[in-house]
């Protein structure tokens, strides 16, 4: 038994380095339903901090072992790099990113974990990021609204991603949303606000500047950091179920 923990808390450690924030498994950002319950809980400040002990530990660690399991992993030098990463993925989320109308329940957006599934537009490739589906597929009907507080670090046009804006967080995650419609009244170095509308979903890109219609109208996340300056993608699924304990309303 002795054996077997030692090599567990080995396994523990490898876990932990500089490169932790771009590994596979991390930028899963996998979790269980029961450390979700326990996540959505918790204050926004603190969630990055119990993420990455999450992780590390890879188990659901009891609650009131939280600040034994934090000082044993703090000690570690590549420790603050990794709450770093963690702290910009999860401490910044405010709001779901499309409001509901409580005039129009029908109209509901939902989204599964499409993480690395196969697209093919522009050569095979992997999803990085999360689709939302209309209900109605109306283009321009749903709003869209920034999750996060933020400065507008990119608008305009992309083949694969139409019409889409870039919002880089307090903590310096930049989020990324796709195939809108028609933007909000933010330019690119704008300062916006979480919930304030930054456009409407739409099916646009897959074409030049204008392209619509070449699949279902929906919203593309898509969640970036740039550890050691290469930008590195993270599963966005968990992020936006999180996000939906806090939806906004809306008229339309």
């Amino acid at each position: 038994m002795a054996a077997s923990i030692q090599i567990n808390e080995k396994a523990k450690k490898k876990r932990l380095n500089i490169k932790t924030g771009s590994t596979e498994e991390f930028r899963k950002l996998g979790m269980e339903e029961a450390f979700f319950q326990v996540l959505a809980k918790t204050d926004h400040e603190k969630r990055g901090r119990l993420y990455a002990i999450y992780f590390l530990e890879n188990s659901l660690f009891p609650q009131d072992n939280e600040k034994e399991l934090f000082e044993k992993w703090s000690k570690k030098e590549e420790w603050k790099s990794f709450e770093k990463i963690c702290t910009a993925l999860w401490n910044d989320i405010r709001y779901f990113p499309v409001p509901e109308s409580p005039k129009h329940p029908q109209y509901q957006v939902s989204f599964v974990d499409s993480w690395m599934g196969e697209r093919t537009y522009g050569g095979k490739r992997g999803h990085e990021g999360c689709d939302l589906m209309a209900s109605k597929d109306i283009p321009g009907l749903y709003p869209v609204v920034s999750m996060t507080d933020g400065v507008v670090s990119a608008r305009g046009w992309l083949e694969k991603g139409g019409y889409r804006i870039g919002i880089t967080a307090p903590s310096g995650a930049y989020f990324y949303y796709a195939h809108l419609d028609s933007y909000g009244s933010y330019q690119e170095g704008d300062e916006v606000k979480a919930g304030d509308i930054i456009g409407f979903m739409g099916n646009t890109g897959y074409g030049p500047e204008g392209t619509k219609g070449m699949f279902a109208t929906h919203l593309h996340l898509g969640i970036y950091l740039y550890p050691d300056g290469e930008e590195t993608s993270y599963n966005p699924y968990w992020i936006l179920k999180l996000a939906g304990e806090k939806k906004l309303s809306c008229s339309f």
